[in-house]
């Protein structure tokens, strides 16, 4: 019988350190309330300290949450230990036996819960199989690169069968290329195994790349929770805006309303945008720009000066001074395209409705 898939649901999870320097208190995650589905990647996305790791440490049982509960599937899992909860943890140092060979610490969970010998084999041989590390089971793990004892690491947390797999920033140690392909790596394995899986990692682009869904937190509070997509397109706040992708904020003053779109004032022309922010009339705002969802151009809606014009392969990047704002544009497949030069005077051309204002 097929294992039922369980989502994980925190209340109001709050987890609070001293502070050794000042001996004051503070909230290292602060009413923290979240519903995990079964079978999704999420991923915790912030920068450091910003309570990410400390969120998924109380999952695991490594920490205890100070206020609030913590549900696996329906049941309650803050007064269980680490070893009794159904979950299983990918660390970022591996953590790999170094006396063990592949198959022993593949094997290891599984020892310590006393399941029969061939099952062991049959289940180890399996997944060893399913991370690409079959024929591999009498190495030692000092004789392995990076990248396969990361693979051994997600065996043998797949191994046990937990309904929820947790990583701790599990790629940092490998380098920029590896990370890529490990990265897509997991998340096939995910979907074949259907797990629930949560993802912390201070990396962007993984997180876009990865997952259903993307938490970003600051400060110990959640700042917002959407797909890849809806959190880069329609950003609740200016953190979150800044924090994935680059963007560009341009002071604006709202002139008018209509539904979702806004005409807004930037430096003295008006344009029509959509109105993410829930502006009213007479209020200030920024209008964010993305630096791809620009173009220079002879004619367009705000003319600049270039002050910065440099040739990267696959784009053209340009700075391009808008009033008394710098604003960074990335010019994709510039073959055929003139090439502005610094000191030309150019325009932004972009599509009004592709951009928003918070």
């Amino acid at each position: 019988m097929e294992k039922q898939k369980k989502g994980v649901r925190l209340e109001h999870i709050s987890k609070i350190y001293n502070d050794p320097k000042t001996g004051k208190e503070f909230y290292a995650v602060q009413d923290t309330t979240l519903d995990i589905e079964p079978g999704t990647f999420v991923t915790l996305l912030g920068p450091s300290g910003c309570g990410k790791t400390t969120t998924l440490r109380m999952i695991a049982g490594f920490e205890s949450p100070d206020e609030g509960e913590i549900y696996l599937g329906d049941e309650a899992i803050n007064s269980l230990t680490p070893n009794k909860r159904d979950t299983a943890m990918v660390f970022q140092s591996y953590a790999l036996l170094p006396h063990y060979n592949v198959f022993d610490n593949v094997a290891y969970g599984l020892k310590i819960r006393k399941v029969p010998k061939e099952e062991i084999r049959e289940r180890v041989l399996n997944i060893l199989k399913l991370v690409e590390m079959d024929g591999m089971e009498s190495r030692m793990t000092n004789q392995l690169s990076g990248g396969q004892q990361q693979r051994v690491a997600l065996a043998r947390a797949l191994v046990i069968e937990p309904s929820v797999l947790l990583f701790d920033e599990p790629l940092s140690n490998l380098d920029a290329k590896l990370r890529v392909t490990m990265r897509t790596e997991i998340r096939k394995i995910q979907q074949k195994v259907g797990i629930t899986a949560i993802y912390v990692t201070h990396d962007q682009s993984e997180a876009m790349s990865i997952s259903d869904k993307i938490i970003i937190m600051s400060k110990g509070k959640v700042e917002q929770i959407g797909t890849p997509r809806e959190i880069y397109y329609h950003p609740k706040s200016r953190f979150v805006a800044d924090f994935i992708g680059e963007a560009n904020f341009l002071k604006a003053k709202v002139k008018s309303v209509n539904g979702e779109k806004a005409v807004i004032d930037v430096i003295g022309e008006e344009i029509e945008v959509n109105n993410y922010g829930e502006k009213v009339a007479g209020e200030e705002a920024s209008l964010v720009l993305r630096p791809e969802a620009v173009v220079l151009s002879e004619k367009g809606l705000l003319e600049g000066t270039v002050t910065l014009s440099t040739f990267m392969g696959s784009y053209q990047y340009y700075q391009v001074m808008v009033g008394d704002m710098e604003i960074q544009i990335t010019d994709y497949n510039p073959v055929n395209r003139r090439i502005y030069e610094v000191g030309e005077k150019a325009y932004l051309d972009f599509d009004p409705h592709g951009v928003y204002i918070l």
